[in-house]
Order: C-alpha cells, then structure tokens, then sequence
C-alpha cells in the first residue's frame, strides 16, 4: 500500500545517547524518510527532566546513520542567531552528507522566549522578525550576504565557507499558521510545515480537514502571488502530540494520511511514541505499522 506522502518522525532528546542512536538507527531501518528535533532549551512537562542540545544531539544522529533526512522541527529564533544558525547548519549538512533541512518557525511565548532575560514578543513582532531571519539565513548560507544591518539582526563580515554540500543551499522549511509567516514560505522556502490550528488541542478530524484546506489554499494563494507554483514546494504536516485520532490506530493513520495527500502535503511527521509522555504513549507498533507502508528512500 501506498500512502502518497513521504514520512517522518520527530524524536525527543530526552534519553541517554546510546538508546538514542539505537532508536535513530531503528527507524532509519525501518524506512522513514526523514528524522526531526525540536529546538528548545526544554519542552512541556520535559521542562525538569533530561533534554539535550539540538544541535550536538542533531550531528551524532548525522554520523550515526546514513541515508535518512534529518531536520529541526524548528529552530528558535529566540534562541539562534541567524549567522550562528547558518554556520552550524552547513556543518550538519557536511556531517549528513546532504542530508538536512533546516526548519526554521517565528518562536512561541513559552519560556523560551523569555529566557535570556528578554520581553516575549507579540504575534506581529515575531512574524517580522521571522521575515528578517529567514532573508538573512537564505542568503548566508547561499554565500551572497556578507553585512547586514536590520531591525533584529547585525551580521559584519559573517562567512559561510567551505559552503553547503546541497547547493544552492540547504533547503529551508518554514513553519507557518498566519498569512503573513505563510507569505514568507511561499516567498523563499523549499518547505513549508504546519500542524493545522494550534489554538484546538485535539481537534475533530472533520474541523482539522476544512482548517487546513484553508491554509493549503493561502499557501496557494501566496505563491500566485510570489510568482511560484505551490507544486514545487513540499508540504511537510506536523501531527500535533495532542491530536489522537491519526494514532489511535493504524487504520486511523492510514485513513489520515490518504487525506493528507488527497489535500496536496508530500509529507507527513509524527511523533516517536513515549510511555513517559501522555500526549505521546500511544502504541509502540503502531510506528513500525506506519513504517511498513511506506517505501525507504534514500535521501
């Protein structure tokens, strides 16, 4: 059976390495196409536990396996400089031979925008320093911009050499759920990710349908407007680790993903399950069914 999306699994840096790069290995075998880490300093009720960096945890899976994507689902601005974010990304591309993409969102008002002892921004603020993040990350890391003296960002003299091993660059994902951010993805991203409407926790399957439908539509729109066809950009959808219906079986994710696809996303990214996280103890074989459907290739 064919799903029509490619599939992929964010993992939690939350246990010891040797499991970690186990697991990774695990589901490389398993035939996913594309592994994902969150970026922040913690996550939820992870907040007093374990959670590793993003990005030493990103580069040990990049040496420890050998043809699955690896990404991050989605670095921080509020905790990355974009010449920082665009050094460290092309090195994570040398280490994975071409394998990553950078996902890249606006940030939230959890603790991790505050903790460098600065003010959360509003949706507006973030939006636009979304805007300049991304600019200035295409062009770093594309080799064309050098200087750059903005609203949120200073770079002076910033090199990225030797360069990405993907050329022009490596692809860039953007995270959206407004028009605005969702603009910025038509505009410059090879990817776009959204997990539908983030103000319902677990929403209906019926409403969660219709709200992205419309947000695939703005997308539409947005490229029309940029001069891009929408088909040339992957559409990467993010399974909330609080929408259950999608993992309360392998026939529910089987149904889901077919609609994912009928809709027009290429990808489709769930989460490892947890027995230590409610939001994600659902059944361990359930992954491994999800795996089984869809075909490993190579990245």
């Amino acid at each position: 059976m064919s799903l029509g999306v490619r599939l992929g699994v964010v993992v939690m840096p939350v246990d010891s390495w040797p499991d970690t790069r186990e697991r990774t290995r695990e589901l490389e075998a398993l035939g996913f196409d594309h592994l994902w880490l969150y970026d922040h300093l913690s996550w939820r009720h992870y907040r007093d536990r374990a959670w590793h960096a993003t990005m030493p945890w990103l580069a040990a899976i990049a040496v420890s396996t050998s043809h699955v994507g690896i990404g991050t689902m989605v670095a921080n601005p509020a905790l990355r400089h974009p010449l920082t974010l665009a050094k460290d990304a092309m090195t994570l591309d040398h280490l994975s031979n071409g394998r990553l993409t950078v996902g890249i969102g606006a940030g939230t008002t959890g603790f991790d925008a505050s903790t460098f002892g600065q003010e959360p921004l509003a949706a507006s603020q973030r939006a636009a320093r979304l805007e300049e993040y991304v600019s200035l990350l295409d062009g770093l890391l594309r080799g064309t911009v050098r200087n750059h003296s903005g609203h949120w960002y200073t770079v002076d003299e910033g090199r990225i050499i030797p360069g990405c091993i993907q050329q022009p660059r490596v692809p860039i994902a953007v995270a959206s759920g407004g028009p605005r951010t969702t603009a910025l993805a038509a505009v410059v991203a090879d990817a776009w990710i959204t997990l539908g409407n983030r103000a319902v926790a677990d929403p209906d399957p019926t409403e969660h349908r219709l709200f992205l439908e419309r947000q695939l539509q703005c997308f539409s729109d947005s490229c029309e407007r940029a001069g891009r066809d929408p088909d040339e950009v992957r559409k990467i959808n993010l399974v909330s680790a609080t929408f259950s219906a999608p993992m309360s079986s392998i026939e529910a994710f089987v149904e889901f993903a077919g609609t994912m696809a009928d809709l027009g996303f290429t990808d489709v990214v769930v989460h490892d399950s947890r027995a230590d996280d409610p939001a994600l103890d659902h059944d361990p074989g359930l992954i491994d069914a999800i795996a089984a459907l869809a075909p490993s290739q190579p990245q």
